[in-house]
């Protein structure tokens, strides 16, 4: 039934490749996507598409519109980079120092791209219309999905899906799950004001790094002795910064951290735990403190009717053994923001296996690139199987 759909996939592939490799040499970090806005804009017009762009910050979008009436289907892809020097010592190694793409969303917009030009070509075949989405600033919060979503990329549309590439899945799988899947994600940046001094005469000061060294065990406890057990959370304080010198006990230290969590009463639950540990324990200590708790993307839950209708899709497509059910993940995505509004699921493809061992965010982060075939395929099945139902097979 979906042969010839994965035929269209293999022919496109090739291109697909291509399409990688410029953005991974052209790197462009969140909220400087200019290049690569215009390089997507360019690549879409050359399928006849129109294409707006401007769209919360660089955001571009085309509309597929189908040759009957029915559905809007979206599909996302972000394109932003990462301020990490890539390692790698391949031909389409980054060109830009100290940026590189470090988490596959060079992967996800050539996809896309390869998705679009596919069902750009049988348009007259769809029972309704694809939008494609590929957004700016995925990484750095607040992101670019609320910004596109201001700007009203959402209106009319029905049913959202999208991918991301993912290395700790080997190449050839396809996992999600419906409800919670990624964690949402706060951060906080914290000074500790104590009174400086002498190393030999600690009792004359305030020391503003043991506070921050009692913080550090502290916070652990929210997880540990806060939380119902069975309701996953993270908190992780991830720097911890103060004085430079053998014998000067500082009088400022300075935490940074981070707090996963999936569900609204755990998430502030938690943020109340942290605020009064770090109040009490300053206090226990004669320091005083300024916390800055910036709460950033929340969790992303599937929808479970279109989890489950697309899972039943790809069983079909891929076989049953490479479809899995994705455990819940702590890592956040601005995804959340569009399956708040709208119905529709997100997806790990595996990408992972020789030459892709590097976790996300590692400068020789690389990706097996035939995942962007399967990501493409994945994106294709999803918007076709909604917009042509049953007659799925006669679209292709």
């Amino acid at each position: 039934m979906w042969n010839a759909l994965k035929t269209k996939v293999s022919e496109r592939y090739p291109e697909m490749v291509k399409w990688r490799r410029h953005l991974h040499q052209n790197p462009e970090l969140s909220y400087r996507e200019s290049a690569t806005s215009g390089f997507i804009a360019d690549t879409l017009k050359s399928f006849g598409l129109d294409v707006a762009t401007g769209i919360g910050g660089y955001g571009v979008t085309a509309l597929i519109r189908g040759g009957r009436p029915g559905p809007t289907v979206a599909l996302r892809a972000d394109m932003d980079a990462l301020p990490i020097q890539d390692g790698k010592a391949c031909s389409y190694a980054s060109r830009v120092p100290g940026v590189m793409h470090a988490c596959g969303h060079d992967g996800h917009t050539a996809a896309l791209l390869g998705t679009g030009k596919l069902l750009a070509e049988m348009s007259e075949q769809l029972s309704g219309n694809v939008l494609l989405i590929f957004q700016p600033a995925e990484e750095v919060a607040p992101g670019g999905a609320q910004a596109m979503i201001r700007d009203g990329v959402l209106e009319g549309v029905d049913e959202i899906y999208g991918v991301h590439l993912w290395t700790p899945l080997p190449s050839g799988i396809v996992a999600t799950c419906s409800g919670p899947m990624m964690a949402s994600v706060d951060d906080f940046d914290l000074e500790i004001r104590g009174k400086g001094g002498h190393g030999g005469m600690p009792h004359e000061t305030v020391d503003s790094l043991v506070v921050g060294a009692h913080l550090v065990v502290n916070l652990q406890t929210v997880i540990s002795r806060n939380l119902n057990p069975i309701k996953p959370g993270v908190v992780t304080v991830a720097a911890l910064q103060s004085g430079n010198s053998y014998n000067v006990i500082p009088d400022k230290a300075y935490l940074k951290g981070t707090v996963r969590t999936f569900d609204p009463i755990t998430r502030k639950l938690a943020r109340e735990r942290i605020e009064a540990i770090i109040s009490g324990t300053c206090s226990m200590f004669g320091a005083e403190h300024t916390l800055n708790y910036k709460v950033g993307y929340p969790p992303v839950v599937n929808s479970p009717a279109e989890t489950e209708r697309l899972q039943n899709v790809l069983r079909g497509v891929l076989g049953t053994e490479a479809v899995r059910e994705a455990e819940m993940n702590m890592p956040a995505e601005d995804f959340s923001y569009y399956l708040e509004r709208v119905p529709g699921c997100f997806l790990f493809v595996g990408a992972g296996g020789e030459g892709a061992e590097y976790p996300h965010h590692h400068p020789m982060f690389d990706l097996r690139e035939e995942a962007i075939g399967q990501a493409a395929l994945v994106l294709a099945s999803a918007a076709i199987s909604r917009l042509n139902g049953s007659a799925a097979s006669k679209a292709i």
